[in-house]
């Protein structure tokens, strides 16, 4: 017996909320992912391990429900997440130019984890600034 529409359809979302707060917990922000080097093993095993236990979470409560609204909407989220996930993870990012600050290198990750081969260089805010006192 499945669930009423507006009823099947409040579950779905309820179970996506449960994947997302699965990922969240299991994996870092986006964005700490995309300034890893690409491949990070422990990273890409916790991905892995959160998006298992979204199927399993996924395909207990839509069996239990007996509906598949519940899982088509949780499945579409947990294949999202993982897929955001290990492109982030597994893209080579590698930093423009930047201006970096005092003491920053503007080198990626991949460099940094490889070892730089360039130097930095402090930036100076005001360089030349004493040319135009009063």
């Amino acid at each position: 017996m499945a669930l009423k529409p507006d009823a099947a359809i409040m579950s779905g979302l309820a179970v996506a909320g449960v994947v997302f707060a699965v990922h969240t917990k299991f994996t870092p922000t986006t964005a700490d992912m995309q300034g890893l080097p690409a491949g990070v093993k422990d990273v890409d095993k916790s991905e892995r391990q959160a998006t298992i236990i979204s199927v399993g979470i996924v395909s207990g409560i839509s069996l239990l429900a007996k509906d598949p609204t519940i899982f088509v909407i949780g499945s579409l989220a947990t294949v999202a997440l993982a897929f955001t996930s290990r492109h982030a993870l597994w893209t080579e990012t590698k930093t423009g130019p930047l201006n970096a600050g005092p003491g920053q290198s503007a080198a990626s990750a991949n460099d940094l984890a490889t070892g730089p081969s360039m130097t930095t260089q402090d930036v100076h805010m005001f360089a030349g600034a004493s040319d135009y006192t009063a």
